[in-house]
């Protein structure tokens, strides 16, 4: 009876991949020839473990050769037809599932056919991005790639300097993690595009850099009055957005102190929404292109993303030895004034080494973000006149008021 049970697993999986094969008219293969394939690998499977490998290697060979045949018969009979590999490596992976179930971990079975599926599946939106990426995209990954993989090992993972807080691997993780998260933002909208909406271009805005979709935004509105109420609903849900990118990089630094800092954090992650939620209902009905931005990836942001994160963890870390902790909040409103990234990583980091108490981060962190959202607030003033400035320093000074409270009033 145990022998039934990886049987009836591999035809499900078979089924599953068929039933996508099906829906796009694969010539090779649908909802009946894909379970076959699986079963086939399974009873292979089942016959190697009695008579040695043989039987699972001819079976795969059988498969492989089919798909060949398969192929050269269809382009003799059709030779303007477009020759493709997808459906053909999939059904080699289908009969490896198939085989695999009959010793192999079932859940490993389950998520590679779930991953194998879902790549089938989104085969438009997957060439629709690669169709909207262009030679400055391709080198933005390349820049990544260069970043994680090259620089990032190449890199001593020890303590420099008199307070022992510069460490290059240290700091460059950070990069890698800011990057990352930008970069998130970055392809999001090459997927997306124009099609864009207010909302979800606040919400890229925020992955991307809520202070550059502030410059972007206010400067527009010097130039388009209309767009005013739209403009602060963008602007605000980009810096809400930027709260929970800060939630994001202290679970990524300081995992043990989440519930700690990433409480109080939250609350104004919602007080933020709530104000984005009341500035919607004015700019409801109302659309605008949004901006295209810029390569997170370049090498020479990242390099400049790492110095200043170096020099605000060396602040820190003097400040604390020859000042005490209050002089770290002079340091957190100047370092948060158009970053959020540095000061947020570098306490979260200092509590993680216990450094920093856990309280204090969070309260340091809050007091960072509202210097960045007064200086946002300035920026619109600057960039797009006193009547668009006032409105977007009458929503931001919302925020500060709300901030100001939970750092006074949060037990």
């Amino acid at each position: 009876m145990r022998d039934f049970l990886p049987l009836g697993i591999s035809l499900g999986l078979g089924l599953l991949i068929g039933l996508q094969r099906e829906r796009t008219d694969s010539h090779l293969g649908g909802i009946r020839t894909f379970p076959l394939i699986s079963l086939l690998g399974t009873v292979c499977a089942m016959l190697a473990n009695r008579f040695g490998w043989a039987p699972l290697l001819g079976g795969f060979i059988g498969v492989a050769g089919t798909l060949v045949v398969a192929n050269y018969l269809r382009s003799r009979s059709d030779p303007a037809s477009e020759v493709g590999q997808t459906t053909e490596v999939a059904a080699l992976l289908t009969f490896a599932l198939g085989a695999y179930v009959v010793n192999g971990d079932w859940s490993i079975a389950f998520v590679a056919a779930g991953i194998i599926v879902i790549l089938l599946h989104l085969k438009a939106p997957m060439h629709g991005f690669v169709r909207a990426m262009g030679e400055r995209d391709m080198k933005a990954v390349m820049q990544f790639v260069v970043i994680t993989l090259i620089v990032l090992p190449l890199l001593p993972n020890r303590a420099y300097g008199p307070y022992k807080v510069l460490n290059p691997h240290d700091i460059w993780r950070m990069v890698v993690l800011i990057v990352a998260i930008s970069l998130s933002g970055y392809v999001a909208y090459k997927v997306l595009g124009q099609r864009a909406g207010t909302f979800l271009g606040g919400i890229l805005g925020g992955l991307i850099s809520s202070t550059a979709t502030t410059v972007s935004y206010s400067r527009r509105c010097r130039e388009a009055p209309d767009i005013y109420p739209l403009a602060m609903f963008v602007i605000i849900i980009a810096s809400a957005v930027a709260y929970a990118r800060v939630l994001i990089e202290i679970a990524a630094v300081a995992p043990s102190h989440v519930n700690t800092m990433g409480l109080p954090l939250g609350a104004m992650l919602a007080w933020m929404l709530v104000i984005a939620v009341a500035l919607f209902f004015h700019a409801r009905g109302r659309e605008a292109k949004v901006p295209e931005p810029s390569n997170p990836a370049e090498l020479k942001s990242a390099l400049l993303f790492g110095a200043l994160y170096a020099l605000v963890i060396f602040a820190v870390g003097a400040a604390k030895q020859h000042l005490g902790e209050g002089a770290l909040y002079g340091i957190a409103i100047v370092s948060g004034l158009t970053d959020m990234d540095a000061i947020t990583l570098s306490i979260a980091r200092m509590v993680d080494q216990n450094r920093i108490d856990p309280a204090n981060g969070w309260h340091l962190i809050l007091t960072a973000s509202l210097s960045n959202l007064a200086f946002k607030a300035g920026v619109g003033v600057f960039l797009g006149g006193w009547r668009f400035g006032v409105r977007l320093l009458l929503a931001s000074g919302a925020g500060i008021a709300g901030g100001l409270l939970l750092l006074f009033l949060w037990p």
